[in-house]
């Protein structure tokens, strides 16, 4: 598709076009600044309008006869797609999954952030839009029997964005050029709104915080976490060196991990289980790490050793959900060992009731897909369970 931006396709499209653009400015600081980054072409190559992450195409049968606060909410959806990466953050996900799960959080963002309007079959869902499109797009994949149907794809698939070995190392530039372009205009347009008393709109910084490689790469967080806690090292451990392990060799006492999963029927199984593997799998590779586990619901079920390749427990629990006990429950088995080091991580949905005052123990939330907003915790560190 040629994105040269045209002179004059359509000259209903390209007034319009230009007003809708106007409006936005004199309205909509935030957005108004944001719709300079990017390229505009009236084309009947798309069906409604779409874009590849750079140009936004749009239609002018389909424009033509929108409102204009409908032209506004469409020349944002476009845009936002491209401002926030959507053509390339989809990776190897199904292509209408992410579609869908990308409208419906833009479309929270435009009818809740800028007061434009969308046009008719604009796709909707006030449980979901609050959460980054990753996460909408797990709470999707649930369930494929209660997909929204997508109208229209709009989402333009270039070289390489699938994730694939066919992306060329010369798009595999483009899309490094172009996300630092829109990083770039997402920090110039909250600096212009800030400027006139405003700020980036809510639902922007929920999705820019969703974009933050610490909450997407929760595996990630987990090894970082527990192998940056603080303890004194000397030297390699020269037992693992055979294997091809240069681990260090802990010096004084180990650090005891204390593992919780909340069974108050909110986890599934198979996201336990793979949770569970991957704490195992840390305290495999690090044996300083001695770690126990517990269930909860709205009592505290444990303590039972945890380690890698060994059966875990069977789940107790389906009751309310209360995370008092375990916390009560940690304090009581460290009370042995007062000047021991320890940690905890729990796995929830974040529903709950938590201790107050916080208790004296660093805590990290692994919160899955849906669970409650990760500024909502009270305590300890936080990340999103998403992949």
């Amino acid at each position: 598709m040629d994105t040269a931006t045209p002179a004059a396709a359509n000259g209903t499209t390209d007034r319009t076009l230009s007003a809708s653009l106007l409006r936005l400015r004199v309205k909509q600081p935030f957005f108004g600044a944001l719709a300079l980054f990017a390229k505009y072409e009236v084309t009947k190559a798309v069906p409604t309008a779409a874009t590849d992450g750079q140009t936004v195409f749009v239609n002018p049968d389909f424009w033509n006869p929108l409102t204009s606060a409908e032209q506004d909410g469409l020349l944002l959806h476009e845009l936002l797609h491209a401002a926030l990466g959507h053509c390339w953050r989809r990776g190897v996900r199904n292509p209408q999954v992410w579609n869908i799960a990308a409208d419906i959080v833009i479309n929270g963002m435009i009818l809740e952030d800028a007061q434009a309007a969308l046009p008719k079959g604009g796709m909707r869902d006030l449980r979901l839009e609050k959460f980054g499109s990753e996460e909408v797009y797990e709470l999707l994949q649930r369930d494929f029997s209660k997909l929204p149907p997508l109208s229209m794809a709009d989402l333009i698939d270039t070289p390489g964005d699938d994730g694939s070995e066919g992306g060329t190392s010369m798009e595999t530039m483009r899309r490094t050029a172009l996300a630092g372009h829109w990083r770039h205009a997402l920090e110039q347009a909250a600096a212009i709104a800030r400027s006139q008393g405003g700020d980036a709109p809510a639902g922007i910084r929920r999705e820019l915080a969703a974009l933050d490689p610490a909450r997407l790469d929760w595996r990630s967080v987990l090894w970082r976490w527990l192998v940056q806690t603080p303890c004194d090292f000397a030297g390699w451990d020269r037992r693992h060196i055979s294997r091809g392990l240069y681990l260090e060799q802990l010096e004084g006492e180990s650090v005891r991990v204390l593992v919780c999963v909340d069974t108050s029927g909110s986890i599934a199984d198979a996201l336990m289980r793979g949770f569970l593997g991957e704490v195992a799998g840390v305290l495999s590779a690090y044996p300083h790490l001695v770690a126990e586990l517990w269930y909860a619901d709205a009592k505290a079920h444990g303590p039972h050793p945890l380690t890698r390749g060994a059966e875990f427990p069977a789940p107790v629990g389906g009751g309310g959900t209360d995370f008092r006990p375990f916390f009560e429950s940690a304090r009581e088995a460290l009370r042995a060992k007062p000047s021991e080091r320890a940690v905890a991580i729990y796995l929830t949905d974040g529903f709950g009731t938590f201790p107050n005052p916080a208790p004296p123990l660093d805590t990290l939330w692994v919160v899955t897909v849906g669970g409650l907003d990760l500024e909502k915790f009270p305590f300890g560190e936080t990340v999103r369970m998403v992949g």
